[in-house]
């Protein structure tokens, strides 16, 4: 069974690795331009990936509330630059968020639900930006709700992966290596 699920995420950690730019709105349409949008970047992936991770290693009302912190507070970001509204530091925050998140769950960090979804508040807000600051020529609508759909599929799948290791008698420890090669691409992303 351990063997299988390494297995598993090895294969979707491999499969995840983009190999295509984002989808052109006018060919494909705003919805499929956006729900490929977080899965054409690594940094987001990870990100996402982690959230889940996190959530399933808080356990309980975490495991709904974090993920959907991030959610919101990315549609909120995504406002923001809609709205035109300037917001600093948008790249280096979203590579900051794949090493602090990586390392939240290398440390197996706990606090209360509140504060866990604080945090990846503050990083959802720079990711939602930067989909608002490429919207490009898509529909804002659509293309918001194909973000938000990725988003939240790419979380369950790290809770999936989180409550499935869980259950190994070494998961503890398979997550938070998890976390550490998380963080650790995060640093090679910062110096690549």
């Amino acid at each position: 069974m351990k063997r299988r699920l390494l297995l598993a995420a090895a294969s979707f950690a491999a499969s995840t690795v983009p190999a295509f730019a984002h989808l052109d709105p006018a060919e494909h349409g705003s919805l499929m331009a956006g729900f490929t949008h977080p899965l054409s970047g690594l940094d987001h992936i990870l990100v996402m990936l982690a959230v889940g991770l996190w959530a399933a290693q808080i356990g309980g009302r975490a495991l709904w509330v974090v993920p959907c912190a991030f959610v919101g507070t990315m549609a909120f970001g995504f406002a923001l630059a809609m709205a035109g509204i300037h917001l600093p530091f948008v790249e280096p925050a979203i590579l900051a968020s794949v090493v602090a998140l990586g390392l939240l769950v290398a440390m197996a960090v706990r606090m209360e639900t509140a504060a866990c979804a604080a945090v990846v508040g503050v990083f959802a807000l720079f990711h939602g930006y930067a989909h608002g600051g490429e919207l490009g020529s898509a529909g804002a609508l659509p293309f918001s709700a194909g973000f938000v759909m990725a988003t939240a599929l790419l979380h369950i799948a790290g809770m999936g992966l989180g409550l499935g290791i869980g259950r190994l008698s070494s998961g503890r420890l398979i997550s938070r290596i998890l976390g550490g090669l998380t963080a650790f691409a995060g640093l090679a992303l910062i110096f690549n």
